[in-house]
């Protein structure tokens, strides 16, 4: 298998979409040319690429809704391997585009297809695919390291780095290995030990120090109406991600999460294919049934033959009494302005220590904002005009009484409209929270260095860490109307 070409795209939420890497093998292209004959689609721009991409994977177009291109109930998405549309020159279609995506960047690759393109192959079928996926893993795993999002200047390090990195796992645009965590690799042949068959979806071994990572991260959703007609909704949904680089033909590893002797039983679990043994008692615990106080309370133990890639070991959810931060948020339109009050509180079962927390309140459907008078107990405020937005860095720690507020008052008299949006009619709005909780998940579910075992002949090193984030995370205006579920948020 070879790479026609490789991109790195960094999208800090959404904003500053850049090309931060890329590079092309003329070689691999030329072969690619007389494989194609006159199918042949060349490789557009890398900004023609960007655009297209952005489009595929909806990151694009946020006013635009529907592509037909994309959208079209005809069309059959085939996620991580898209298809690109190239308009010109060279028109045509560009598949397969594999692509990755790990929190600030998204990695992508189009490696070369020995098959003809119609018609076209099952993904099953085609080793470049798997090859191409545990490459793009691979330099995942060495740009964001264990924990997922360095900081700006180790990413920019490790960027630097990726040529000579390239020319030792990627030369000439061949693979030959996939670069260690953290540091380049020297590539190495593999060949099966022993007598043991090595599986068709392991693609290699691994070779050198033993060093087992787990990652556990819970998702907080939630929507606050501040009304006693409506009832506020809130859901907690964990995956533990593995990568597990051991010795051996099919390695045996067991990991365990525990709960605290209060917490709630986890539910709705799934696990990869690569776990070899389960309880029935784990698999069958489901949130649309009645709990009990007899649902089994773990401990949750998953044995399992690890592939060599990064891989969602299981995921679940949790029935929590209640959602992290509470907030009331109150809009009174007066005269030709608005009058806003808002208070979020930190619940004491939080840890009070952030990587992050924002609140956005965005204003649509009104002139460009023109006076911004508002004041906050704790944080910074940053307004944005043109986009009809303020952004409220809350900072790492809310105050000793865990709770902020906001007051103030904003006008619209700018000259061109603002933002628009079908929904936030009237005094239809709300707020949303960012934020990430390092070192606990509100479950309380964990995962235990100790818990781990790993039957190899060398004693790996083992690495755990949980977190908690927020995803659609909102609070509505409670003095105007808000979209309302009669049921559970849906995973």
């Amino acid at each position: 298998m070879s790479v026609r070409a490789l991109w790195i795209i960094s999208h800090e939420k959404g904003d500053n979409v850049s090309v931060r890497f890329t590079r092309r093998f003329a070689t691999v292209e030329h072969r690619a040319k007389i494989l194609a004959g006159s199918s042949y689609v060349a490789v557009p721009e890398d900004s023609s690429v960007l655009q297209l991409l952005l489009t595929e994977m909806g990151l694009s177009d946020s006013d635009k809704c529907y592509v037909a291109l994309r959208d079209d109930c005809l069309h059959r998405q085939r996620s991580p391997a898209l298809e690109l549309r190239v308009d010109s020159p060279g028109k045509g279609i560009l598949w397969p585009v594999l692509a990755i995506s790990h929190g600030p960047l998204t990695l992508v690759c189009l490696p070369i297809v020995d098959a003809p393109a119609e018609p076209r192959p099952p993904l099953a079928s085609l080793l470049s695919v798997s090859q191409g996926l545990t490459l793009l893993a691979g330099l995942q795993t060495f740009l964001l390291g264990s924990g997922g999002k360095p900081d700006n200047e180790g990413l920019a390090s490790r960027l630097a780095m990726l040529p000579s990195v390239l020319l030792q796992v990627c030369p000439l645009g061949t693979p030959l290995d996939v670069p260690l965590s953290g540091a380049p690799a020297t590539s190495t042949v593999p060949t099966p030990a022993g007598n043991q068959k090595q599986p068709a979806w392991k693609t290699g071994l691994h070779r050198g120090r033993a060093v087992v990572n787990v990652a556990l991260k819970e998702t907080v959703r939630s929507m606050q109406y501040g009304n006693r007609s409506r009832q506020d909704l809130w859901d907690v949904y964990g995956t533990v991600t593995c990568k597990c680089e051991v010795e051996g033909m099919l390695p045996n590893v067991t990991m365990t999460l525990t709960l605290p002797p209060n917490g709630s039983p986890l539910q709705d679990i799934l696990v990869h294919p690569c776990v070899t043994s389960l309880d029935s008692c784990i698999l069958t615990a489901s949130s649309v049934d009645n709990c009990d106080g007899s649902a089994f309370s773990g401990p949750y133990k998953f044995p399992f033959s690890p592939p060599l890639e990064p891989f969602r070991l299981c995921s679940y959810t949790s029935q929590v009494p209640v959602p992290p931060i509470l907030g009331s948020y109150q809009l009174r339109e007066e005269e030709n302005h608005l009058h806003m009050s808002v208070n979020l509180k930190l619940h004491e079962s939080v840890k009070n220590s952030f990587e992050y927390c924002e609140a956005h309140l965005p204003f649509f459907n009104r002139d460009q904002m023109g006076v911004v008078d508002v004041k906050v107990s704790s944080g910074q405020m940053d307004v944005s005009k043109e986009k009809n937005l303020l952004v409220w860095a809350l900072g790492q720690k809310f105050p000793k009484s865990r709770e902020v507020t906001m007051e103030g008052k904003i006008s619209f008299s700018g000259a061109t409209l603002g933002p628009t949006d079908p929904l936030c009619t009237e005094l239809t709005a709300y707020i949303k929270l960012y934020f990430k909780v390092p070192d606990m998940t509100l479950s309380g579910c964990c995962v235990d260095q100790h818990s781990v075992q790993v039957y190899s002949s060398a004693k790996p090193r083992i690495i755990t860490s949980r977190e908690l984030q927020s995803k659609e995370y909102f609070i509505w205006n409670s003095t105007g109307t808000a979209p309302v579920s009669s049921g559970q948020m849906m995973l």
